[in-house]
Formats: C-alpha cells, structure tokens, sequence
C-alpha cells in the first residue's frame, strides 16, 4: 500500500472514530435528556391532576371529574386519562377508547416504552389514605422523532465532514508522495554508484529540509570517495611490506604465546602447592584437636571394655561352677551345699547389676566408636585436596563435615549456631570447598572472645545457593576491608598466619563461578557470604565453569550474644 492511501486511511480512520464517539455522546445525552423530560412531564401532570380532582373525588362529584378530564385531553401528546375510586372503580375518563379497554400497566421510563404511549398513574390522597388513582398515558412519538431526527442529521454532518477529510488527505498524501518520488529516484541512482545527482528543494517546509539535507549528503558522500581512493592508493603501497611485517609480528606472537603457556603452568602448579601448604598448615593446627577429640572416646572405651574384661572373668567363674554342679547328683548332699555357695557366689558378684551394666557399658563402647569413626571419616574426606574432579555435592553435609574438623578449636571459646535450610545440590568440589569453610570459621573463632557466637547460615536463593559465616567478635577495620583478600596481608601477630587462607579461598569461590563478599563492623562483628550457583541440570556432567552466578537479595544477621544478652545486627 502507497504512502498516499496510508495517509488517506489513517487521517480518515482517526476522524472516523472521532466521529463515532461525538456521535454517541450527544445521541446518548439527546437521547436522556428527552426521556428525562417525558418522565418528568408524565409524573408532574399527573400529580397536579389528582391534586385537583382530589376534592371532586372525595365528594363524588363525577361532572367536575368529567369536566377536568375533558379540560386535560386538551394538553398535546396526552392520548387517555383515567379517574378511579378507592375501590378501583371508573369515576372518569376519556381519550383513545382501545387504549382505555386494554389492563392499565404503568411504565418505568420512557425508553422501555413498547407500545407508544408512557403509561403514569398517581394516587389520591387525604390523610395519608389513598382515596383513588389517577391513569394518563402520554404519547411518545414526539420524542422518537425527535431523537430519530439528530440521529439523521448527525450522520449527514458525519458523512460530508469524513468526504472532506478524504479529500484533504488525497491532496497532503499527492504533495508528499511526489515529493517522495523525487527522493526515491535519486537514491537510486545514488545506488547504482552515480553521485552526479541534485534534488530541487523548493519552498521552506520540511520536505525542502529533506532535499537540502540530501544534497549535503551527496557532497559529503564525494568527498568521502575522493578519500577513499586516496587512502586506497596509500594501502596498495603499504601492503607491498605488509606480508613481511605480519610474519615477523606473528613470528613474535608465537613466542610470546608459548612464554605465557609456560608462565600459565607454573602458576596453577604454584597455586596448587599453595593451596596444598595451606590446607597442610591448617590440618596441622587441627591436629592436636583432632587428638583431643580422639582421646575423650579412646578413653571411655577402654575403660568399658576393662570393666567389660572383669565382668567376663565373673562369667568364666560362674560357667565353672556350673559345669562342676551339674556331674553331682542331683540328691546329693554335696550338690546342694554346692548350690548353697553358687547362690552365694552370684549374690557376691551382683549378677544382676552386672547384666545391667553390660548392656550400657556395650552401647556407651559403640557410641565412642561410632564418634571416632565419623571424626577419622571427616579427616579423611576434608583431606582429599588433590580431588579434582567435580560432583554435585550437598553443601549442608560439607559445612557437617568441617565442623567435625574445627570443633575442639570452637567449642571451648564459642557458642555455634546453625540455621541450615535444605539445598540443591551444587557442581563443584567438595574439598576444596571445605578448606573456604575451615578457613572462614577458624577465623570467625579467633575473631570471638570466650562465650562468643559464630553462626552459619544456608538458603536456597534465585539460581543458587548462599552459604553466611557470622560472629560478634571484635570486626575489621575498615581500612582492611579492601585488602583482605589480598595475598600475604594478616593482621594477626607474626608466626600465626600466614595471609593465604582468605586469598586461597576466594580463588577457590571464583573458580566455582561464585563470590564471596565480607561485612563487617567494629566492635559488632563480621559476616561473609558466598554465593555459588547451581547448575541449570543436576542431572548433566558440566562442569563448574559453566555455571552462571547468581546475585541473591542479602538477609540481615542476627545473633544473640550469650555474654551480653543484647541482639547483634551486621547489617549488609
């Protein structure tokens, strides 16, 4: 379709709808305020008839009535009316005799009107009692034609306005498209690579800024050729030395290449060795609360197998004397002063207490076994750095397994809270991410005095997980807060830190997709949060680069210091 039906289209499709709508207001508002003014006539008229017939009605007095009546029939438009006693009896009437035969149905408003005439009836009344009614019916053909008569001359002045509007847009829709057809057939020639072209720019409109904006444009498109041939003309001679150039220069990428490789290498074998000695380190501080935590059970189990050892050795005794008891006869005098001493030997012994304590002594030994087993297990799996291959891990159970690990260097200084949520399980590994967690509560501990909280934190968040390591201890200075991943940088005393951990386990985060972030205030206490994504199919065996991180809405934490009783907020 042409520019020039368009515009004809579009401006009569507006005015069209314009139209329509002013149309169907002002018949909407003749159309009610006619009907307005027949309800308002019907009730008013018979309201001041049976107010003036009231007199008559009460005396009976039927020629006035017919006289009244007969002065009202007077009134244009009024086709019948009706005077009725309290008994609904005929006192008079006159008008349209069909219409004065037919049952009387009074009319709601003059639009629901079907037969013609708007049927009204008033009451007589005199001491608050109805003493009659009176009935009128007022034709609405009138008013039908009057609505019907602007509704014609609305569409008439509709149809010649919308005639003119055609009009005026065939005209507009004649100038710019010739215009157009000027235009169009000089960037065509403009196309086939032919800049000798002007376009007559007449007048002041917008359409003459298009020409002269046009004609800038050529001139600018020759000069930009004269340009190009010149710089042509330059690269045809440069190119000549070009090649030899691009072999030297790749010659010298090569080697720079191979040099980065190498300088790659040596740095993921350093970083590994780095993260090796750190985790080395850190299990050597655990060491001695590994032991501790050893020897408790160690201890009570050997101490039930000893008391076990002792009541075994009353058992032998007691399966002597009864092997010995049962050669005897069973009459026999010996037999029974043997059965005399047994009976004495058993009560000596506490069998009784013996059977109980057994019992205990058996489930307490499997008890400090079962611990010794889960702390040698959460060594073992917090050891297995070299496990480079990645696994859908739940985080939940890896936080359970550090805990192991750190617990004797928490539980004597601190209070350890836990508000684990259920997760999805995460790609990633397992032992590294154990280190980021020792490193982050070992840290937290330090940072508590005795009777201190440090708390861990898990939800499920948009597209991931979100795993917060809190305390109330002493905070960061701000000043350290930018440095704190930083390599080598500790604030503890010499010889008690390397400056790795937090540098290490943000490498770590990082190369699971993840952050870490730190939040932090003095005197009120430190958080860290990290965030790690969770793998779009747990299902699929992609690795943890793949993953995308999330960027979850923080929550405040909230501790209860133990010490102080006072509510502790670190605030993100």
């Amino acid at each position: 379709m042409s520019l020039r039906w368009k515009t004809i289209l579009g401006i009569a499709l507006i005015e069209g709808l314009l139209l329509l709508l002013l149309i169907y207001t002002t018949l909407g508002y003749l159309r009610s305020s006619n009907y307005d003014g027949l309800l308002k006539r019907a009730q008013t008229t018979a309201a001041l008839f049976a107010t003036t017939t009231k007199d008559a009605v009460l005396s009976y007095d039927l020629a006035s009535l017919e006289t009244f009546t007969a002065e009202l029939m007077t009134n244009p438009d009024l086709r019948y009316v009706r005077v009725l006693g309290a008994e609904d009896e005929v006192f008079s009437q006159a008008g349209d005799e069909q219409l004065l035969a037919q049952p009387f149905q009074p009319d709601q408003a003059p639009g629901g009107v079907t037969d013609g005439v708007f049927d009204v009836q008033a009451s007589i009344v005199e001491g608050g009692e109805r003493y009659g009614l009176v009935q009128i019916g007022i034709a609405t053909e009138s008013v039908e034609q009057a609505i019907a008569d602007s509704q014609n001359w609305s569409i008439t002045i509709a149809s010649i306005e919308m005639a003119l509007v055609a009009l005026f847009s065939f005209v507009l829709g004649t100038y710019l498209t010739a215009q157009l057809a000027i235009l169009r057939r000089a960037a065509r020639q403009v196309e086939g690579d032919n800049l000798d072209v002007e376009i007559p720019a007449r007048g002041r409109d917008e359409v003459a800024e298009v020409g002269h904006a046009f004609n800038a444009m050529i001139e600018r498109l020759k000069q930009a050729r004269r340009t190009r041939d010149q710089f042509e003309t330059e690269l045809q001679e440069l190119n000549q030395s070009l090649e030899a150039r691009v072999e030297r220069r790749t010659a010298a990428l090569l080697k720079s290449n191979a040099e980065l490789k190498t300088a790659n290498r040596q740095i993921q074998e350093t970083q590994a060795q780095l993260l090796q000695s750190e985790k080395m380190a850190s299990l050597g501080q655990m060491a001695a609360g590994v032991a501790h935590e050893i020897n408790n059970p160690v201890g009570f189990v050997m101490s039930n197998i000893n008391s076990l050892q002792s009541y075994i050795a009353s058992y032998q005794a007691l399966y002597q004397r009864l092997q010995s008891l049962r050669t005897l006869p069973v009459d026999s005098e010996v037999r029974r002063q043997q059965e005399t001493e047994l009976q004495q030997f058993m009560a000596q012994e506490d069998f009784e207490f013996i059977n109980e304590d057994s019992h205990e002594l058996i489930v307490d030994t499997l008890e400090g076994c079962r611990r010794i087993r889960d702390i040698v297990q959460g060594l073992k799996e917090f050891s297995h750095i070299d496990q480079t291959e990645m696994q859908l891990t739940d985080l939940n159970q890896c936080l359970e397994t550090t805990l192991k690990i750190v617990n004797n260097e928490l539980k004597y200084r601190c209070d350890i809270r836990k508000d684990m949520q259920p997760l999805p399980e995460v790609l990633c590994n397992p032992g590294q991410l154990n280190q980021v967690f020792m490193n982050l509560l070992v840290n937290a501990g330090h940072a508590v005095e005795d009777g201190g909280v440090v708390g861990i934190r898990t939800r499920a968040v948009t597209e991931g997980v979100e795993i917060r390591i809190f305390d109330n201890g002493c905070g960061i200075a701000p000043e350290h807060l930018d440095k704190l991943f930083d390599p080598f940088f500790t604030t503890k005393p010499v010889g008690e830190g390397t400056g790795l951990g937090l540098a290490i386990s943000y490498g770590i985060i990082e190369d699971h997709q993840g952050n870490i972030e730190v939040k932090s205030r003095q005197g009120v206490g430190t958080s860290f949060i990290i965030r790690l994504p969770v793998s779009s199919s747990t299902a699929s065996s992609t690795t943890a680069s793949s993953a995308t991180s999330s960027s979850a809405t923080l929550q405040q934490t909230l501790l209860q210091s133990p010490s102080s009783g006072t509510g502790l907020h670190v605030n993100d």
